[in-house]
């Protein structure tokens, strides 16, 4: 079970969106040509962002894509599942049919309710994180990175702090 670079490049654009979205719509091409992710792909993230509703589009010149929600309401969840991303631990999909090599009338496997217990937690978890928060991280790393270059050019001893 692993998240794919569709799951992570959507919450990834959508952070870029949400942190330059104040100056007015944001375009795939800046999105694209700042994150590393093919503008093609991008376009097929956002059709779906804004089927969603996490996304609203603005056509012409000055146009470009805003989120349709405020980012404290958009959680990571809300963005992987847009995307289509599947977040299942289990083989058989949740659909408890994962009786492959088991004895005759055993309905699911020896640890089907341990990874629907992961896929709940996991949902739970993404569901508890907004857009927002990942936004506020991403700033809060930005000033830090500034505040800790303005150190070095002042030839300050600069620490760092190394997380695990």
């Amino acid at each position: 079970m692993r998240l794919t670079t569709k799951g992570r490049f959507a919450v990834t654009a959508m952070i870029d969106l949400a942190l330059r979205q104040q100056r007015g719509p944001v375009t795939l091409a800046t999105i694209s040509e700042r994150q590393n992710i093919s503008l093609s792909y991008l376009e097929q993230l956002f059709g779906k962002l804004r089927r969603h509703e996490l996304v609203d589009s603005v056509r012409g010149p000055g146009g470009g894509y805003s989120l349709a929600k405020l980012a404290r309401n958009i959680t990571v969840a809300d963005i992987i599942f847009a995307v289509d991303e599947p977040l299942d631990a289990t083989n058989c999909g949740g659909k408890g049919n994962c009786k492959v090599g088991r004895a005759q009338g055993a309905s699911t496997c020896m640890t089907h309710e341990l990874w629907m217990n992961l896929n709940r937690k996991m949902i739970d978890y993404l569901d508890s994180v907004s857009l927002q928060d990942l936004v506020d991280q991403q700033r809060l790393r930005q000033l830090e990175e500034e505040n800790k270059a303005r150190r070095a050019e002042r030839g300050e001893v600069v620490l760092t702090r190394h997380s695990a």
